[in-house]
């Protein structure tokens, strides 16, 4: 009977806020569509990680296999490569990625010209705009042996040519440095939106207190801004396992297997570029969607144990 009422009551408040507030329902409906269409419904394939998905014979009529294709790709020595790769990538990006904004936000907010700053933050914008397509191509044209230009003053100095996209060793630095070339910018929008909103009396009474400028950001401008710093971190963490698949398809090749294929790589690789296994790519894609939702759950936990404020919800 509680249940009922409670069912009832829950209806009549969602047909109030419907009928009170109706253009910002139909604004949201393309969106809510979209993630509908594309997002949700498309869940329903999922099965075929339990199946050994024949297209021949459909969807339904592929045999069950249960927890075969999780149990081969676990056991696969492909699981221990992939994962490593991904892992190891992604720490790199929270490491150098993922401050950097930060880093651009604190530090262009503190550039006092309003030309310079536009000027600044324009080109920084650009390389967002920029496909992986172009932009892999111009980085093996400026990383190219015999006509790029970071070989070109090598060979200037002094120095050996080198094959930068050839040698294993170089390519997840090149990864990083791309990483931040290209997201630099847009990635700073949101920490400057928050830079912005700090309360200049703030500033003010560190500057009465004799604090520098670096002693204003390190006391005023970063505490200010750790709930927004938090929450895109939880989000980071919570994707850890989403290396840009455009990037490193754009930029790997065969030699580089051993230490550029990710997980999202390897998908791509077995569920429908060489084997067509779509079985095990949808096996490997739901098991880094449940490990991304149990990275998203703890790191939202530890968040709100550290900060009351902290954590999305």
């Amino acid at each position: 009977m509680v249940l009922a009422r409670n069912k009832a009551g829950f209806w009549q408040r969602f047909s109030q806020a419907i009928s009170k507030h109706y253009e910002l329902y139909l604004l949201f409906l393309p969106v809510a569509l979209w993630f509908l269409i594309f997002c949700y419904i498309p869940m329903g394939g999922i099965v075929i990680a339990f199946k050994n998905y024949k297209v021949l014979k459909g969807l339904w009529n592929s045999p069950w296999v249960g927890f075969a294709n999780f149990e081969r790709f676990l056991t696969s020595p492909a699981f221990r490569d992939t994962l490593g790769n991904t892992i190891i990538i992604s720490l790199m990006n929270l490491l150098f990625v993922f401050p950097a904004p930060i880093v651009f936000s604190i530090l262009l907010n503190e550039v006092q010209h309003v030309g310079p700053k536009r000027v600044i933050q324009t080109i920084s914008y650009l390389p967002h705009f920029i496909s992986w397509t172009i932009a892999g191509g111009l980085f093996y044209m400026l990383l190219s042996p015999s006509l790029g230009a970071v070989n070109g003053v090598i060979k200037w100095m002094g120095g050996t040519p080198v094959n930068f996209m050839g040698e294993s060793r170089y390519f997840r630095w090149i990864l990083v440095f791309s990483s931040i070339w290209k997201t630099l910018g847009w990635s700073a929008i949101i920490y400057l939106a928050a830079v912005a909103g700090v309360d200049e009396e703030l500033y003010d009474a560190a500057k009465m207190d004799g604090a520098g400028r670096f002693r204003r950001i390190w006391n005023v401008t970063l505490p200010s801004i750790t709930n927004v710093i938090v929450i895109m971190l939880i989000l980071q963490v919570g994707s850890i396992l989403n290396v840009n698949f455009e990037q490193v398809f754009v930029l790997i090749n065969s030699a580089l297997y051993d230490v550029g294929e990710t997980i999202e790589y390897y998908i791509y690789r077995v569920g429908l570029f060489s084997t067509n296994n779509y079985s095990l790519g949808a096996t490997v894609g739901l098991f880094k969607s449940v490990v991304g939702l149990v990275l998203i759950l703890i790191t939202n936990k530890l968040s709100k144990r550290i900060s009351e404020d902290g954590g999305i919800w």
